[in-house]
């Protein structure tokens, strides 16, 4: 339970500020705001009858902010058939099995498979009904672009051979059309309908659950990437203010409306009414909806990100298999669409929240950007891309240009199994030097944010931040990705607190200064004193949210 901060100095430890580390600081809060920083002496002057914590040399910082996080539906799944921590094929089949014979659920519905554990990433039908035949299955992998279905589940959405894939998706299939059990992107929609929603009281727990979490980590706020309906997810709003009306919402939240994938162009202004609308209604709130998610193209793993030159041709398309993909990804909008889109939010006063991964879809966000900011001039519109993946050399200027921020999903910039597996083989050589240019990106002056895509990989900020600084998994001995591209601590750190904070519209916190909310964190340890390849163990000791203790670690 969340309890009022106390007045406090802290004292005897590094500071980071959201822009630069101070060796050693006192920070003084009162009534849940920062008043004071500087020597200790001056500060406990100024904050009369304070108690005092020592910091005996951790770091105090601002709390993190996940500028692209899915902490409801996350929430949901943990409590669910959850598959993140299977190590292959078999450990994943085995924990199915294993939830399937524990619950008399009619539905066998969770998240977290792995692509890179599969053939070509695409599990298929028969492998699930091995373990479950009684009932129907319906399982979203780790990035949510795609689900794993069985046989019955099949059968209920009537989907076979003469199904037709959707215009914003894909179903896999056997040389002969027949499904094989794996559905890209829009195509989960064919079963997606079919599978009963969690109720109410399952998603406010599922809320409950991943903010308790998040709190752990240091995370005061965040982004919820999608409101509105998505295939496994029911819309958030009731939930959120639900929590916020019975006092159990302790971060600050926004919520990014979803943008239906197919929109015309003749409703993009009554769309955008409806969501300004609903920022109206929760201006000032804890939770607040003054967001709009595009999702521009798909994955590269599935071929589904949306490439200027074709994918490198497979094994499968060289054989003609009915299954391969287009050769370019998809683009889930015409560009007149998204433009129209975007001109028309941004002059609502609504901020665009991107979800851009293949090097065509970045030039496409940009150049709504572009066309908006030539339509309505400089607005206040704090328009970011989260992921951006493959950048062209061409593109990296126009981010500061445009004034748009670039919402890293730091975690992903390794070569981990994924990137080895599946997507270097995608692409080739010539654009997998394109990877996650954040260095570059914050060399030309563009503005950093940072988010997890949580439940598609951890939230935990400490792990991203070492990626980004040493461009390896965490706790790995790999070779790095296009190393040249790194992060510094300082700019990581500032990106995953600053950054993200201004993204959210909450320019009072992601600093620690005079004036400043008080959302802080101690560290166990100063991180900028550690060897960079152990960032990924720095824990929260003390989360502190708006004034209140959220979260205050144990130890034994």
């Amino acid at each position: 339970m969340a309890v009022p901060l106390p007045d406090t100095v802290f004292h005897s430890g590094p500071v980071f500020d959201g822009y630069r580390l101070h060796d050693d600081l006192a920070v003084g809060v009162r009534s849940g705001r920062v008043v004071a920083i500087g020597p200790t002496d001056r500060v406990v002057s100024l904050v009369a009858g304070a108690q005092r914590i020592d910091l005996a040399g951790r770091l105090l910082h601002p709390g993190f902010t996940d500028a692209h996080v899915h902490a409801l539906l996350a929430g949901v799944d943990r409590n669910a058939c959850d598959l993140t921590d299977a190590d292959d094929a078999d450990a994943t089949l085995d924990a199915i099995a294993a939830y399937a014979a524990a619950t008399d659920r009619d539905w066998i519905v969770g998240s977290g498979w792995t692509m890179s554990h599969f053939e070509r990433g695409c599990p298929t039908a028969a492998a699930l009904d091995a373990v479950v035949d009684d009932r129907p299955v319906f399982l979203l992998n780790r990035d949510h672009h795609d689900a794993w279905v069985n046989s019955r589940a099949l059968e209920l959405a009537g989907i076979d051979a003469a199904t037709p894939d959707p215009s914003d998706g894909r179903i896999e299939r056997a040389a002969d059309g027949s499904p094989t059990g794996t559905l890209h992107e829009g195509a989960m929609d064919l079963v997606a309908r079919h599978v009963p929603q969690p109720g109410a009281a399952e998603q406010y727990s599922g809320l409950l659950c991943a903010q308790e979490y998040l709190h752990s980590l240091g995370v005061t706020g965040w982004q919820e990437a999608i409101v509105g309906e998505y295939p496994g997810m029911a819309d958030l709003d009731s939930v959120y203010t639900a929590a916020e009306e019975a006092g159990d919402l302790t971060a600050r939240v926004v919520g990014a409306s979803w943008l239906p994938r197919d929109l015309d162009r003749w409703a993009v202004d009554d769309i955008v009414a409806g969501f300004a609308a609903r920022r109206a209604n929760t201006a000032g709130r804890r939770w607040s909806v003054h967001s709009v998610k595009i999702m521009v193209d798909g994955v590269v793993e599935n071929r589904t990100a949306a490439m200027t030159e074709p994918y490198c041709q497979d094994d499968a398309s060289r054989r003609g298999c009915a299954c391969a993909p287009a050769d370019t990804g998809l683009a889930y909008f015409d560009q007149k669409v998204l433009t129209e889109a975007v001109i028309s939010c941004d002059a609502a006063g609504l901020d665009v929240h991107f979800h851009a991964i293949g090097d065509a879809a970045v030039t496409s966000a940009l150049d709504a950007v572009e066309a908006a900011r030539i339509a309505n001039g400089l607005t206040e519109g704090r328009h970011h891309i989260a992921h951006v993946q493959l950048i062209r050399p061409e593109d990296i200027s126009r981010f500061t240009q445009l004034g748009v921020t670039v919402n890293m999903q730091a975690l992903w910039a390794c070569n981990d199994d994924s990137m080895v597996s599946l997507v270097r083989e995608a692409i080739g050589e010539q654009r997998y030097q394109w990877h996650y240019p954040f260095g570059s990106l914050a060399r030309s002056g563009a503005a950093l944010a940072m988010g997890s895509d949580w439940a598609v990989s951890t939230p935990d900020p400490w792990a991203a931040i070492s990626v980004a600084v040493n461009r390896i998994p965490p706790g790995e001995s790999v070779e790095p990705l296009l190393p040249d591209e790194a992060l510094d601590l300082t700019t990581a750190l500032a990106a995953y607190t600053r950054g993200s904070a201004h993204v959210n519209r909450r320019d009072q916190v992601g600093v620690i200064r005079p004036g400043a909310r008080a959302d802080l964190v101690i560290a166990d340890r100063n991180p900028f004193a550690e060897q960079p390849d152990s960032l990924w163990q720095t824990r929260a000791d003390l989360t502190v949210a708006d004034g209140e203790i959220v979260y205050e670690r144990t130890h034994s």
